[in-house]
């Protein structure tokens, strides 16, 4: 097992692909996707890299800016989501700061998703979020 590493810059594109997938495939429209986010600042880059090897299933999806992870996670809904936070926390023996947001109850387009997750980690845990600005469009 082990998520797909994905450049920081081709996030939107990521969340874009995977929109598109889900409007084909899923007439249901239910949580087609969810995006988990973790701050792993308190954690080794040696121990990351173990624990996205041992957690994350081949289809999930890895973009990280510094110790700022987003996971796209594939035909999962939050209930799922939390489930692999809980192996991050049980992996690490430490909670991790974490939001998660679906798609497309929390939004339809990559930049409805994301604001929507920095308003959730900036409320929660006083993090900005700042690296997320330049795919958010102000209105």
């Amino acid at each position: 097992m082990a998520g797909v590493h994905f450049g920081f810059d081709n996030f939107k594109q990521l969340l874009e692909l995977n929109i598109g997938i889900s409007e084909r495939l899923d007439e249901s429209r239910s949580e087609s996707f969810t995006l988990l986010y973790c701050d792993f600042s308190t954690v080794s880059k040696e121990v990351i890299k173990s624990s996205l090897e041992s957690v994350l299933r081949t289809s999930d999806a890895i973009v990280n800016n510094e110790s700022d992870y987003f996971f796209v996670l594939p035909y999962t809904d939050k209930y799922g989501a939390e489930i692999v936070k809980n192996m991050f926390i049980e992996f690490f023996a430490r909670d991790l700061d974490s939001s998660k947001v679906s798609y497309p109850k929390d939004g339809e387009t990559p930049q409805q998703l994301l604001e929507e997750l920095r308003d959730m980690v900036s409320v929660t845990y006083k993090n900005e979020l700042r690296c997320l600005d330049k795919f958010i469009q102000y209105r």
